[in-house]
């Protein structure tokens, strides 16, 4: 990762080291405006900013003003004031303790869970029990592009239209309507600087034109309450699956408009949704051919299933990819004997379906002839393979209900959100790309950046409405300085998009639903070897914009 110490948008002051400060004017600035102290011992002055004149009387009054703090300030002039609040800032935040380092294979609570409640312990699949490597996304995308030009009839010049895993994050919303690749936070505000038509970045101007503001109407983002159909107008790419069917649409979008060949976006978009999931049963014969080049062994998984079958835990398998296809997956994964872990195995399960569907009957599944039985399904036994079937008739078997169950997947809709809303299942998300994300955190030299961050907002909270006009050209360098910064910061995530979890302040749509779809979230299942199967996770208490941060910290 570059250092943002080179980049210049910081001065170069902020990162040497130095003691920490006895009694700057900031310090207490900051101790009012409610910022993490670390630890540092307050003395001297009262901040410089109770002492300037604000352009409402009111605001001026809540402020405060006295003595200590007038006589501070008494030779300097409004503009000179605020360069020494500069100063002071840079100052303290050069002596601030850094944060913590997260760990990237930590478990993290969005709601407490008790682990001694929990009797049983399902899993997915696909991104959940099984990792795979970035070839099976080069896979996917290859075979889709093959059946947009033999079967769709694009110009065959898409042949030469690369992979580009690195171009796109998961989480993203499509415009199908407009054709454009956009960023959205929880609040269904778009991030500017964030949307794309194909390959290329449009400007805010041209976006605001297009949709009138930055927030997005409800019910054009979303389906109606009632329809089990996505938007007519957008969709959510949320899973793994989704990046190089994303890719693709990018890639062709921006060959179309290159080439002044019209065309219309949502044809485009249904072009190229058929293709990559007509492609499947291809992508499962060639992984499960050689499961060695798409898979990765996680050698602690059969450990993590091991401790949870000695401690007496109930385990179940349910995923909607088709039994040969899990089955050598899983046998290269965790050897031949892989159902012994599992009291139920259910493949070809057609989640969401399989969670608010009551009429799908179980059929029991025979790999010696390759064929579903027609008996009755009323028992479920160890060793045996289940096809299909719904989550009422599931209850009803086998008594695993509520609390006392606890599922993981890697798709907070298609795996989570039906289980925790309408069975009251407890729920573990698995996102693989959690680990990236914390070691991108941990670096110090985004660690000083993020401090720096945070004391340039303080800085134009507390100064914005001064009332003199000599001071509007600093608040501008100021409020350009932030957003240098703000964006540098967004690109070491990713190039276009930034992080998965979050816009520049607020979370993104992806992570309001993960975090209201899941208990538990963490980069992989065997991450839960850390903790004992009596162990109880505890959300943080964050604190609401009205109270006082220090409560928190």
């Amino acid at each position: 990762m570059q250092s943002l110490t080179k980049s210049r948008l910081i001065p170069k002051d902020l990162f040497r080291s130095s003691k920490s400060l006895g009694g700057s004017h900031f310090e207490l600035l900051v101790v009012r405006r409610g910022l993490q102290l670390s630890g540092v011992e307050l003395s001297g002055p009262n901040p410089i900013i109770n002492s300037i004149n604000r352009r409402n009387r009111y605001h001026n009054k809540i402020v405060g003003s006295d003595t200590a703090s007038s006589k501070i300030t008494e030779d300097l002039k409004p503009r000179e004031q605020l360069k020494k609040a500069y100063e002071d800032a840079l100052t303290y935040c050069r002596s601030k303790k850094l944060p913590e380092d997260v760990d990237p294979q930590a478990v993290f609570a969005c709601n407490r869970l008790n682990l001694r409640d929990v009797d049983v312990f399902g899993f997915d699949y696909d991104y959940t029990l099984a990792c795979y490597r970035p070839e099976l996304e080069q896979l996917i995308y290859d075979l889709g592009r093959q059946v947009l030009i033999n079967s769709f009839k694009y110009p065959r010049e898409i042949e030469d239209l690369d992979y580009n895993r690195n171009f796109t994050v998961r989480g993203l919303h499509y415009d199908i309507q407009k054709g454009l690749l956009l960023k959205v936070d929880s609040f269904m505000q778009i991030q500017l600087g964030c949307v794309y038509r194909g390959l290329t970045q449009l400007p805010d101007d041209e976006v605001l034109a297009l949709y009138g503001s930055r927030k997005i109407p409800v019910n054009y983002i979303e389906a109606p309450v009632r329809s089990k159909n996505e938007s007519p107008n957008m969709v959510q790419l949320a899973d793994l699956f989704s990046l190089p069917e994303m890719n693709l649409l990018c890639n062709v979008t921006e060959f179309l408009h290159n080439n002044g060949i019209d065309f219309c976006p949502e044809s485009l978009f249904r072009d190229i949704k058929d293709s990559v999931q007509s492609i499947h049963p291809t992508m499962h014969q060639i992984v499960s051919k050689h499961p060695e080049n798409y898979l990765d062994i996680d050698p602690l998984l059969r450990e993590y299933l091991s401790v949870l079958k000695d401690a007496g835990k109930k385990l179940f398998l349910i995923t909607n990819s088709p039994y040969h296809f899990v089955d050598r997956g899983l046998c290269y994964i965790l050897g031949e004997d892989w159902t012994d872990f599992f009291d139920v195995a259910i493949v070809s399960a057609r989640k969401p379906h399989f969670f608010s569907a009551e009429r799908t009957p179980f059929r029991l599944y025979d790999p010696h002839i390759d064929a579903r039985l027609w008996d009755r399904v009323t028992s479920f036994e160890p060793g045996k393979i289940y096809y299909g079937g719904n989550v009422k008739q599931f209850q009803a078997i086998t008594g695993w209900k509520g609390e006392k169950v606890l599922y993981f997947g890697d798709h907070p809709y298609t795996d989570l959100a039906d289980v925790t809303l309408h069975h009251g299942w407890r729920t573990g998300a698995i996102i693989r790309e959690l680990a990236h994300e914390i070691e991108t955190l941990n670096s110090p030299d985004f660690k000083y950046t993020m401090n720096w961050l945070q004391f340039m907002t303080s800085l134009l909270e507390s100064y914005q409405d001064l009332d003199d006009a000599s001071c509007d050209d600093v608040i501008r360098e100021w409020q350009q300085e932030r957003n240098k910064i703000r964006n540098s910061t967004k690109r070491i995530f990713n190039n276009q998009f930034g992080s998965m979890f979050r816009t520049h302040m607020n979370p993104t749509f992806f992570s309001k639903r993960l975090f209201r779809f899941a208990d538990i979230y963490t980069s992989s299942v065997t991450n839960l070897l850390k903790y004992s199967v009596r162990h109880t996770f505890y959300p943080r208490r964050g604190a609401l914009p009205h109270e006082y941060r220090s409560w928190f910290n």
